[in-house]
This record gives structure tokens, sequence and C-alpha cells, in this order.
């Protein structure tokens, strides 16, 4: 089992979503985060003041999926949530020992 943990941009959200369910994935757990790379954020002008923005707004998505579905998942996301502009985001995958479901103690592979 691996997780795979992805920050994309906001308004990509929803295509992203509706890729992943398309796929059949079941489960993900979505925030709202901020931050920066690169970039170091962006200026923006308000009212013809320039100001700069340090921590740009994004949407961490983490979904555990099997060995097996790992990189149709990771070339889904990468795939949807890409623009071609600076600040896409990021896709990273990581091993996962155990997962135990809560309600039922199921582990492993049954709880996903």
């Amino acid at each position: 089992m691996k997780l795979i943990t992805a920050v994309i941009k906001p308004h990509k959200w929803e295509d992203v979503r509706e890729a992943l369910e398309t796929f059949g994935v079941t489960g993900m757990t979505v925030s709202e985060v901020s931050g920066y790379g690169r970039q170091k954020g962006h200026t923006e002008v308000y009212r013809g003041a320039e100001y700069d923005i340090a921590l740009v707004p994004k949407i961490r998505i983490e979904i555990v999926v099997d060995d097996a579905d790992v990189e149709d998942v990771v070339g889904i996301v990468a795939k949807t949530a890409q623009t071609g502009r600076i600040g896409d985001g990021k896709v990273w995958v990581s091993p996962v020992d155990t997962v135990v479901r809560v309600r039922t103690g199921e582990k492993d592979e049954a709880a996903l």
C-alpha cells in the first residue's frame, strides 16, 4: 500500500476529484492549505498598491491505494491538475506499513 499526497491549485480540485472518482478511487482526505515553492509567493496589485502574497492557497489530497494502482492514480492527478504554469503543485508517494479501519478493526488491504 502507498500514500499518495498531492498539492494542487484550488481551481483544479473539482477536475481532479471527478477524474479520481471515474477511475474508482472511493476515499480521500482533502485539506485547504497554504504554502510556497520556488516562486516564494507572488505579487498582486490592489487599488493601485502592490503587495506580496507570501503563502499561496492550495489543496492537499491524500489517498491510500493498493500498490497496483499507484502509477495510474499519480498519472491521473498529475495530468488533470496540470496547467503548465508555475505553482501547479507536486505529487509524492510514501509507503504505508499498516492501515486500520477504526469502525471494524479491519487491517491493511481489507481496510481500504
